[in-house]
């Protein structure tokens, strides 16, 4: 975004997501944002977010729109991307020459705009999904690294108290000595 900003290109934002407000109200124009989604977001919260994004690309205010989250790679390793959504790239001419023509019962036009609307609202929660699958796995990560943080200093404290035990008992097997010794 600040290489963007730097060239002189203008950011619209959409923001879904706590952290993403708060990480970006500062910086460019937010459009729409969206929050308090939970673990299990449904396609309806996002709709509103989404439908301003297409709004702004379909009348011309936004020429590119990108999609930036974490993408979920394994439990180790979430990778942050950024995938252009709108407008398609362009196909290569081989691709090109292998097409079907079909005949529409509607306008291809209007077919057209309802699937790029339903294409968009599903990337984008697939993207919703895949950085709250993100976020369980680095909880995951962070609950195995502090039971194995707390194992290890269970251990640790048994035998700081296994050790003074022994002490103690050593202290009184001498003290039970020297008494038996001065009778």
């Amino acid at each position: 975004m600040q290489v963007w900003q730097q060239q002189g290109v203008e950011v619209d934002t959409t923001l879904i997501g706590s952290k993403a407000i708060n990480f970006f109200q500062a910086s460019g124009r937010v459009v729409a944002q969206t929050s308090a989604l939970g673990d299990q977001p449904k396609l309806e919260d996002l709709l509103g977010t989404v439908h301003a994004m297409m709004e702004h690309y379909t009348e011309g205010q936004i020429d590119r729109l990108f999609l930036v989250y974490s993408q979920f790679v394994n439990t180790m390793t979430q990778q942050p991307t950024v995938t252009q959504l709108l407008p398609f790239p362009k196909q290569e001419q081989a691709e090109q020459e292998s097409r079907w023509d079909y005949i529409y019962e509607q306008a291809p036009r209007d077919i057209l705009d309802h699937l790029m609307l339903r294409y968009v609202e599903s990337l984008v929660y697939q993207g919703v999904v895949e950085c709250i699958a993100c976020e369980q796995a680095a909880r995951m990560i962070a609950m195995r690294a502090a039971t194995d943080n707390a194992g290890q200093l269970i251990e640790d404290l048994q035998l700081v108290f296994n050790k003074a035990r022994q002490a103690a008992i050593t202290q009184e097997l001498s003290e039970i000595t020297a008494g038996a010794q001065a009778v």
